[in-house]
């Protein structure tokens, strides 16, 4: 049976209650962590998607996306990063750690409900 949960690595509280909002309307649970230890202790329970908010210093989001990629247990969950739009040197970098999808933070606010239903 896959996972219901969809894990955020996310502070920003406007996205928390969309992420949140938008995962409940897909039938899905939304798991919220602040730091690089909490997100792959809850990635090993191999949620159906995990949202990284790039821009958030405190995750050390590369090193993170590196990790989650390189553990067994957690290479064939999918990573979506988020960032602003202007910093397209991190968004390469996410992508070349093995981040699946890096989008704007304006498209991910637009399509969030649809990517979360194709996720639940």
């Amino acid at each position: 049976m896959p996972n219901k949960q969809v894990l955020a690595a996310v502070t920003d509280l406007m996205f928390i209650a969309k992420i949140q909002d938008a995962a409940k309307r897909a039938g899905l649970e939304a798991l919220f962590v602040k730091s690089k230890r909490q997100a792959l202790e809850a990635a090993a329970h191999q949620p159906a998607l995990i949202i990284l908010d790039l821009n958030d210093r405190a995750l050390d989001s590369l090193d993170l996306i590196a990790e989650l990629k390189a553990d067994e247990q957690t290479r064939a969950v999918r990573l979506l990063g988020y960032v602003s739009h202007v910093e397209t040197d991190l968004r390469r970098a996410a992508l070349a750690n093995g981040c699946d999808e890096v989008l704007p933070r304006s498209a991910l606010s637009k399509n969030l409900p649809a990517i979360l239903k194709l996720s639940g």
